[in-house]
């Protein structure tokens, strides 16, 4: 097995590669890529069972063959060369790394291909197209508010559902919950709705262009989904996720408005005294001004009034302020809207006009 590549082209397969690979051990074959050369073309294939990356890229060969190599290391070597043409060569358990324009090589040690772990056919399975602008934005909507309790699988990661001819995503962890709802394209066949774990989401919402189009399937067990060159499978989670239409409020008597910025600044300074471990703050809620305080502590305290719009009755509540301050990051507009009913009942946080997401939030004990 011999060919060169582009020491650019290949660094940014392989970086990738790297974050699917979950182990560090050697002697594992999944610490190692799987690399194909033939036509002209390198496939490169990672996984961790669970998660499946599959690409190609083009390169000169002079002889063609299969391998796996140590990913950590083969990275590791790619990221001290200068940029560009390097040689491979591969000889029985020995593989040859030689950039072309420095006096240098770099011998590792391969393991047997047919140790590596077959992936499942996508041949005929039935993808659906999403804009990938609102694919991303849909797992940017949701993918913070998954629970990391491993006791409740079933809320680790993102459900992914299809009604009538609408697209939601929603997450949970028991305490606030983000939903998004976008239109799919006509003609879609239903599908089931599954779990999908944070993995696979993130490495989209990293390495997916924000044009064009991505290509998902669900098949029984599997997601799949495709952008450019590149191919990712995950299988999905078991359990059943909660019914999350019983925590959205029909109706909420009172709201205010106010101006994001200012709400993202104040809990920035005012979350510097809170306990980061209850992570309280208070709203204290008066016509025309918001008052945000932290929890006393043996530190200290924090307090800034903002200005918002709102002229019911004074209501206190306390919030975990990353609650907060986690969706407003994502929320794409300049005013944002709480709605609620009394202090220890559901909030829905909205953008102002509304958009096709929402997130809620329950309400800490005042203490």
């Amino acid at each position: 097995m011999k060919f060169t590549f582009d020491r650019d082209s290949m660094i940014k397969e392989i970086s990738i590669a790297q974050e699917i690979i979950s182990t560090k051990n050697v002697d594992s074959i999944l610490s190692n890529v799987l690399l194909i050369a033939e036509n002209n073309s390198l496939i490169i294939k990672a996984t961790d069972i669970k998660v499946n990356f599959e690409t190609k890229i083009p390169i000169m060969i002079e002889e063609e063959g299969t391998t796996t190599i140590f990913c950590d290391k083969f990275m590791s070597i790619l990221s001290s060369l200068p940029s560009g043409e390097i040689e491979f060569i591969q000889d029985d358990i020995k593989v040859a790394i030689k950039p072309i324009s420095k006096k240098v090589k770099f011998d590792l040690k391969s393991m047997a291909s047919d140790k590596f772990p077959d992936f499942s056919s996508t041949e005929n399975v039935p993808y659906f197209d999403i804009p990938a602008d609102q694919f991303k934005e849909m797992i940017n909507q949701t993918i913070f508010a998954i629970s990391d309790d491993e006791t409740r699988y079933f809320m680790n990661g993102v459900y992914f559902e299809k009604k009538d001819e609408m697209f939601n995503m929603v997450s949970t962890d028991g305490r606030r919950l983000a939903f998004i709802s976008k239109p799919l394209c006509q003609g879609i066949s239903d599908f089931n709705s599954v779990i999908v774990p944070p993995k696979i989401l993130n490495i989209v919402l990293k390495r997916a262009p924000s044009e064009g189009t991505i290509s998902v399937a669900i098949v029984e067990k599997m997601i799949y989904i495709k952008f450019g060159n590149y191919n990712f499978s995950s299988v999905l989670l078991d359990g059943q996720f909660p019914n999350y239409s019983r925590v959205i409020p029909e109706n909420q008597q009172f709201s205010f408005e106010l101006e994001k910025k200012d709400l993202s600044e104040a809990l920035k300074r005012v979350a510097l005294l809170v306990d980061q471990k209850a992570r309280r703050v208070y709203f204290d809620l008066t016509p025309g001004r918001l008052l945000i305080t932290s929890q006393e502590s043996k530190i200290g305290t924090a307090k800034e009034e903002i200005p918002c719009r709102y002229d019911g009755e004074p209501i206190t509540m306390a919030m975990n302020y990353m609650y907060i301050d986690e969706p407003i990051k994502v929320m794409d507009s300049e005013r944002i809207k709480f709605e609620f009913t009394e202090a220890m009942k559901a909030v829905t946080l909205k953008t102002v006009p509304e958009s096709d997401y929402f997130h809620i939030i329950m309400p800490m004990q005042m203490e």
